[in-house]
């Protein structure tokens, strides 16, 4: 879709707060230069920013032979983000200030076969609902919710429109969540909001080119490419877990063989552990959560089942991040969620040794693959800079629906 001079100028001004929060306090010419926008634009958008109430001034620093420059930062209390992280196994929310700081946390699992879009929902009601009340805050100072669910999303209509773990096609997730939160809605996948949450605090920070790993239930990779966030052409861009590794290989979820997800998922771990060692005190059959959480703890110490398990799902996870160093030359690969979190230092030295085996020698000498340093839930806080984004919009859509009444609403900025 063709952008607008409105969605460039929404891009813009969350460009400019994104580059405020980041380094606040900061002056304007830092903020043109970070941008690469014009001091007049970054003038103009900063401007909007303080009448939002979004930043605040304070105060000056000196500067070299010419007037002491004014610094803006951001208003951490001028409003508040939810995060939404919806998994298989957990629904996880955080509730921040516009600093991105976090103020509360909520938590509630999801059983196994506790797959319905209504209960799923009812899951999101009670955390979101916990971390309101926890912080105090009232509703109209919640700037927005962003979800983030698995699988195949339409930001637009808010739909889930294919999400293999659960078999949920075309679910009208948005709707469904209406109906219980009151605070504008917006939606998308862990593999963008991981990414996103890297590129702002995370190993992406300043960086151009970079992909995150997600390795949890699900596998995937969030993309970003010259700067920004690689969606593809229907925001499908990343699924490099249902690439396929091993020709009429193991059964994946999606209905395919042979997928990466079905080798490095953390129920292709829990299948090559059963196929090791079938009676493993390792193994919780019904539990990925505390499968992966023994065969960590094993890991350390050196049990030859948990590093045999875990050499062998490296085996296959090391030639797929080859594949992505090759096909996209990044800067850095960032292996991120719940399962690389859980694995840590062993996993990672395991999979810089088999990207080594693998992948061609010049990009792989420009690439560093590093653990996420997000110290809390790298997808909440990456789905509450949709939400933030989400409101940048919204506001220029009213901006401009005062002054040309008759015009038509865009979808938003991707």
């Amino acid at each position: 879709m063709k952008r607008t001079s409105r969605d460039i100028r929404t891009a813009n001004r969350y460009e400019v707060l994104r580059q405020i929060i980041a380094r606040s306090p900061t002056s304007r010419q830092e903020l043109a230069a970070a941008t690469g926008l014009s001091l007049a634009t970054v003038a103009t958008l900063v401007g909007e920013l303080l009448d939002l109430r979004m930043i605040t001034e304070v105060g000056f620093e000196d500067s070299a032979g010419g007037r002491p420059r004014g610094l803006v930062a951001v208003n951490a209390a001028g409003g508040a983000l939810i995060g939404v992280d919806i998994a298989e196994t957990y629904v996880h929310v955080e509730l921040f200030d516009l600093a991105l700081n976090v103020l509360a946390r909520a938590e509630e699992d999801v059983r196994p076969g506790e797959n319905l879009p209504g209960q799923v929902v009812g899951h999101v009601a009670a955390a979101v609902g916990s971390v309101v009340a926890q912080a105090g805050v009232e509703g109209a100072r919640v700037l927005g919710v962003g979800v983030s669910v698995p699988g195949q999303v339409d930001r637009a209509t808010g739909r889930a429109e294919y999400a293999p773990n659960w078999d949920w096609h075309d679910v009208p997730l948005l709707d469904l969540l209406t109906e219980h939160l009151a605070y504008p809605l917006y939606l998308d996948n862990p593999l963008r909001a991981s990414a996103v949450a890297e590129l702002w605090f995370g190993a992406a920070r300043g960086r151009g080119d970079a992909v995150v790993v997600n390795l949890g239930t699900g596998v995937g990779a969030g993309l970003i490419l010259g700067g920004g966030l690689h969606r593809g052409v229907s925001n499908s861009a990343g699924e490099w877990g249902h690439t396929t590794i091993v020709l009429d290989g193991r059964l994946c979820r999606c209905g395919k063989h042979g997928c990466v997800e079905a080798y490095v998922g953390a129920s292709g771990i829990m299948l090559s552990l059963r196929e090791l060692s079938p009676d493993s005190a390792l193994l919780c059959p019904e539990d990925q959560t505390a499968t992966i959480a023994a065969l960590a703890r094993a890991l350390r110490e050196h049990d030859p089942v948990a590093r045999k398990v875990v050499r062998d799902t490296v085996r296959y996870l090391g030639a797929g991040i080859a594949n992505l160093v090759n096909l996209f030359n990044p800067e850095v690969i960032v292996l991120s969620s719940w399962v690389a979190t859980a694995l840590g230092e062993p996993l990672l030295t395991e999979v810089r040794e088999a990207v080594a085996r693998h992948a061609l020698k010049r990009p792989l000498a420009a690439t560093e693959i590093v653990l996420s340093p997000i110290p809390s839930d790298p997808v909440c806080l990456g789905a509450a800079t949709f939400a933030l984004e989400g409101a940048l919009q919204a506001v220029g859509q009213r901006a401009a629906q005062r002054t040309t009444p008759t015009r038509s609403r865009t979808a938003p900025p991707s």
